[in-house]
């Protein structure tokens, strides 16, 4: 019987200050891998070289800490997103994939269909936040870092760092998952 792994998961794309709309692309992808029993199994964390806009602005790097040089020998989204669903493992495990927000999953959606890419695996996806946000009774979205401290959490690490905001996001998933009802232990 194939086991229920939970794909924490979080990106980070490029950005940049100015207001002309610019196609986004993924240079970031962490993912915590969480047991059904809600033990961290694994960690993902890659480096993405984009392919539109290759030069990661200031603005971007201020609000990532990511460097022209994290990406510059990065594989492309092609082979990330290979490397990525080799870690998951979908045909070998039932994969959930879990973000904190919409974002994630469109941005897999725009990058995957620029490269001609399909992504099976993205029909088992929740928003997490959507969920908590609905669960706390909450009529706005909840943030990640208020949802850690709703539940005597603190964040660590450095924000908006797709490998960090997973660790987080799975740090309150294994506090959250049972009462919520996502598991039964």
């Amino acid at each position: 019987m194939k086991e229920r792994h939970f794909i924490i998961y979080d990106l980070e794309a490029t950005c940049w200050r100015s207001r002309a709309p610019k196609r986004v692309e993924v240079i970031e992808i962490g993912a915590v891998k969480v047991h059904e029993s809600l033990e961290i199994i694994d960690e993902f964390c890659l480096f993405v070289r984009p392919t539109l806009h290759p030069e990661i602005s200031s603005f971007c790097t201020k609000l990532t800490s990511i460097t022209q040089a994290d990406i510059d020998d990065a594989p492309p989204f092609d082979e990330a997103i290979e490397a990525f669903e080799d870690w998951m493992s979908p045909k070998e495990n039932h994969a959930v994939l879990m973000s904190w927000g919409e974002f994630d999953k469109r941005q897999l959606l725009s990058d995957s269909a620029l490269h001609g890419i399909e992504l099976p695996w993205l029909r088992y996806h929740a928003c997490l936040q959507h969920h908590y946000s609905k669960w706390k009774g909450s009529k706005n979205q909840i943030g990640l870092k208020t949802a850690l401290e709703l539940e005597g959490l603190n964040y660590t690490g450095t924000q908006h760092r797709a490998i960090e905001d997973a660790r987080n996001m799975a740090r309150l998933f294994q506090v959250i998952a049972q009462p919520m009802e996502i598991v039964e232990l």
